[in-house]
């Protein structure tokens, strides 16, 4: 295959995924459907791509940009409820997948069974996220649907590597496939956290956004590649890594920060979109390779079914038989009562299965061969990845907003927590700014004079007071412009160097106020990120005013 070829498949995906995107349109299912059509063009030449590729190059920044943007504190909360579906149902999944495949195909090594129990065992909560965004799933709901999705990810291809290596190796005693996981794990997870301390400490002391952006775009690599080196999951440490630098990105500089968001969703929409036109364009391919296999055809499509309907029938059995779970508070979580799903939040979890893009990536990257042979009935296998995939985006992802709204599952206070929380924490970042101003003030009146050092704060308190006053009145209507407490003074205004440095810090007060609150447990995640964005905007205003004058 050409890299001509290569990249005109990567253009036309990303083409299609855009008109998707405008029209509202599912972008998997158009792009593997739109794949399958380009197939049969004459001119069209077979799509092989080394497996190294897609575990090394195209999985790495796809994880760890769901790790970057997801919200620990949220992982934290709900993590008995995320482990249970992220780690457990994946096992259990894969264990399932694995009997029955091996049982309809009794000449199938059970090592390779398991590797297609674990190549579909992982959701991808993707189109279930997009779905219940739009339809307004409480956030309890939609963390689990996202931490879950991050964790399986991680486990599934964790399981994925061991079953590898036992076809290859032979062994299947369980307590070497334990070990083996387990290594996989302590060393995966520990060598992902020190990347991303050390990745952390870099862009503490960098000033350029665009050079801690490229360390960005380069730390999941250097995170797999470090892991799978020593023996340990390159994808527990890339979601590791992430994840510990989601939580620290308050910490390092705002440029930074509005830098990283545009970055990482431009990285996702090509690789996303190549990884499904890829499927699609190989279909044609891998049902002609099934066709002269041993298996044959009949037995393929016989087993693509059975597949399917474990995988869609063991998650709502896991999921109501596990639904205790949620009632467990694990020390440290900050889980309330709140937080445990109802019948009816766990009805729409139990039908958010649809299968995605690690799925039909690992798929696409099991070996050709292993130890100089045939890996067995790999075409087989493959299709029967690609068809659960397809399936349950059809099935399940067509059908999940009539679940929702069948089930009367909807946000009910969220909003409204929301917006107290919004308020009492503008409350508090003008209380620190006030302070600031106060200390700043008594500094500057022996220095320049009492009232040249009120002329240069008077706006600054008057801004405060405008959104303290704003806040205020969004936790009782009653107090308004008038309340003594919130008064402020006229608006002057703040120039010279002076005033540019107590804007500095005042916003960097503000966001102290921001991670001690979240860090307590007193603010959501998705709040804090919102008033951390306004607070960087006003930053970056602030920073080219400044430059303009210069």
């Amino acid at each position: 295959m050409s890299h001509v070829a290569l990249f005109a498949l990567v253009v036309g995906a990303v083409g299609i995924a855009a008109l998707c995107r405008r029209w509202g349109w599912s972008p998997p299912l158009v792009l593997v459907a739109a794949g399958l059509v380009v197939s049969f063009v004459p001119a069209v030449p077979r799509f092989e791509v080394d497996s190294t590729i897609i575990l090394e190059f195209v999985l790495p920044p796809l994880l760890y940009s769901a790790a970057l943007s997801s919200s620990y504190q949220d992982f934290r909360r709900s993590r008995n409820s995320i482990l249970r579906l992220g780690v457990g149902l994946v096992l259990v999944t894969a264990a399932a997948v694995a009997l029955v495949a091996w049982a309809i195909v009794p000449e199938l090594p059970i090592t390779a069974a398991l590797v297609l129990g674990a190549v579909v065992a992982p959701p991808d909560a993707v189109a279930a996220v997009a779905v219940g965004r739009r339809l307004g799933l409480p956030r309890r709901v939609m963390t689990l649907l996202t931490g879950e999705s991050l964790i399986n990810d991680a486990t599934s291809l964790t399981l994925y590597k061991v079953a590898i290596a036992g076809v290859a190796t032979g062994a299947t005693v369980p307590s070497t496939g334990v070990r083996v996981f387990m290594v996989a794990v302590l060393v995966g997870t520990g060598l992902g956290l020190v990347i991303g301390w050390v990745v952390h400490r870099l862009r503490l002391h960098l000033d350029d956004p665009v050079v801690a952006s490229t360390i960005g775009l380069l730390t999941p690599f250097a995170a797999y590649w470090a892991a799978e080196s020593l023996g340990g999951s390159g994808v527990l440490a890339v979601v590791a890594a992430g994840l510990y630098l989601g939580h620290t990105a308050p910490q390092a500089g705002y440029a930074t920060r509005l830098y990283e968001t545009p970055v990482w969703s431009t990285v996702d929409l090509p690789l996303e979109a190549f990884t499904f036109a890829l499927i699609g364009v190989q279909l044609k391919w891998v049902l002609g390779d099934v066709i002269a296999s041993d298996q044959g055809l009949g037995i393929a499509m016989a087993l693509s079914l059975a597949v399917l309907a474990t995988v869609v029938l063991v998650r709502p059995l896991y999921v109501f038989a596990t639904a205790r779970v949620d009632l467990i508070r694990l020390r440290g979580s900050h889980r309330t009562p709140h937080d445990a799903l109802s019948t009816s939040e766990h009805a729409v979890v139990s039908w958010a299965g649809m299968r995605g893009v690690v799925t039909l990536a690992a798929a696409a990257a099991i070996p050709a061969t292993v130890n100089g042979a045939p890996f067995p009935a790999r075409a087989t296998l493959q299709l029967v990845a690609y068809a659960v995939a397809i399936g349950t985006l059809l099935l399940q992802g067509l059908s999940l907003p009539w679940v929702i709204r069948r089930r009367s599952v909807e946000e009910h206070d969220d909003a409204e927590r929301d917006a107290a929380q919004e308020a009492a924490l503008r409350l508090a970042t003008a209380a620190a700014a006030q302070r600031v101003i106060e200390s700043k003030t008594a500094a500057w009146s022996r220095e320049l004079g009492a009232t040249q050092a009120k002329a240069v704060t008077d706006a600054l308190v008057h801004a405060g007071n405008v959104r303290a006053q704003a806040a205020a009145a969004m936790l009782d209507p009653a107090r308004g412009d008038d309340d003594p407490a919130l008064a402020g003074a006229p608006a002057a205004p703040v120039r010279g160097k002076r005033g540019h440095r107590l804007r500095r810090e005042i916003l960097a007060a503000q966001r102290q106020v921001l991670v001690a609150r979240r860090d307590a447990g007193e603010l959501d995640e998705a709040v804090m990120r919102r008033v951390l964005r306004e607070l960087d905007l006003e930053d970056e205003r602030m920073s080219a005013s400044w430059l303009n004058r210069v």
